[in-house]
């Protein structure tokens, strides 16, 4: 179980480095749209659906590595007034319901995928970019992080992972 939750944490680093080159190549390809309008005069073809694809891709791609930092907004009111194992029963509820969110989005999203590879579906702008590139990202990004979902449910049921991040202790 140890390796699969570790497997699950490389993984989702991964999609964090990945997210982050994504979110950098949208900002040097942004940089390059304003030079090639500003200085060279032209018009842009690519670019700006480059970037939107980009950015929902570096999202999708992305989530993974939130929840495995715990990065995500996370109000925890309610857990500070709840004893250790009432928090870990309720991170397990929050996690469980997430993680079926997250299969539906990421069945759906396989199925959107693969009607626009099939189908061949292309942007109508000039660039005609092939739909099935970009939406991968959702599928990939949140396959993996129904992953990560359940790497941090074996977590909170072994013991391996605190609820909320918040230890025993901490409470009001």
């Amino acid at each position: 179980m140890q390796a699969f939750i570790d497997l699950v944490r490389w993984m989702s680093r991964v999609s964090g480095v990945v997210s982050t080159l994504l979110i950098l190549v949208s900002i040097l390809v942004v940089c390059q749209m304003i030079f090639v309008r500003t200085v060279l005069g032209e018009s842009s073809i690519w670019q700006t659906e480059f970037v939107t694809f980009g950015l929902i891709a570096a999202t999708f791609v992305g989530a993974p590595y939130i929840l495995m930092t715990h990065g995500h907004v996370n109000v925890d009111l309610l857990p500070l007034y709840l004893s250790h194992a009432a928090r870990i029963r309720l991170a397990l509820f929050a996690s469980i319901m997430a993680l079926g969110f997250c299969v539906l989005v990421t069945w759906n999203g396989a199925h959107w995928w693969l009607e626009a590879f099939e189908g061949g579906h292309v942007t109508s702008s000039m660039w005609r970019a092939r739909l099935w590139i970009p939406y991968l990202a959702v599928p990939v990004g949140m396959g993996l992080l129904c992953l990560q979902y359940v790497a941090d449910i074996l977590c909170l049921l072994t013991g391996r992972g605190l609820p909320f991040g918040l230890k025993p202790e901490d409470g009001i």
